[in-house]
């Protein structure tokens, strides 16, 4: 648990976890909300989703309301949220911005997508934080909130995430998983005050390559 309010829960999901319980069943995070209720009649509801391999900042609504306002912000954008990552190779420069807009891949492959200039607009915000050999750390910013855009983004720059096994070069089992993280979240949940910033660890998978690039551990 990473913050908690009146309003809403940021928790802190490990990788490798659907949030959503799928066709065949198995292990998933709605399945232990029941016991996030924390006194309320409900249990709390999520206001987003995360890929089942990405960890980091997950928001739940507490409640019917606050869920609607939570879902109106990242319908519109108005919550910030960084993204750390470590990618194979890396940009030349040391910051910029991705417009590319996204499509589905096919109808077979669901959720996939691919660089698309009749798609969806989707815009990232990148700014290298450490660099080494054949390795760079990221934070990214999604602009707009399309389904695997960090990953097809990265990948079409030609410089795939490590450990991404739809778009770039990782194993469909085994290390290295991937590595995306959702590091930092601010939610402007109530308007006479500040926005909740939450900041979620880096996750134990990410930490050696992270370290490569110069990470303290911070």
């Amino acid at each position: 648990m990473l913050h908690r309010d009146g309003l809403m829960l940021v928790i802190d999901k490990p990788a490798g976890l659907p949030v959503h319980r799928g066709p065949k069943g198995g292990p998933n995070l709605e399945a232990s909300f029941d016991a996030l209720r924390f006194g309320l009649p409900r249990p709390p509801v999520l206001a987003h989703r995360l890929d089942k391999d990405t960890s980091g900042c997950l928001v739940l609504g507490r409640h019917r309301k606050a869920t609607a306002s939570l879902g109106l912000l990242f319908k519109h954008s108005k919550i910030s949220k960084t993204y750390w990552t470590v990618v194979e190779g890396g940009p030349a420069e040391d910051e910029g911005t991705i417009d590319m807009p996204l499509g589905r891949l096919n109808a077979e492959r669901g959720w996939w997508q691919k660089p698309d200039p009749d798609g969806q607009k989707a815009i990232t915000n990148w700014k290298v934080l450490g660099r080494s050999d054949g390795l760079t750390w990221l934070a990214m910013e999604p602009v707009t909130g399309r389904t695997h855009q960090l990953r097809v983004h990265s990948a079409a720059m030609g410089w795939p995430i490590v450990g991404d096994n739809i778009y770039g070069n990782g194993p469909r089992f085994g290390e290295p998983t991937l590595h995306l993280h959702s590091r930092e979240i601010g939610i402007p949940i109530s308007r006479n005050k500040d926005p909740v910033h939450v900041v979620a660890p880096a996750p134990e998978h990410m930490r050696e390559r992270l370290r490569a690039c110069g990470w303290n551990g911070d």
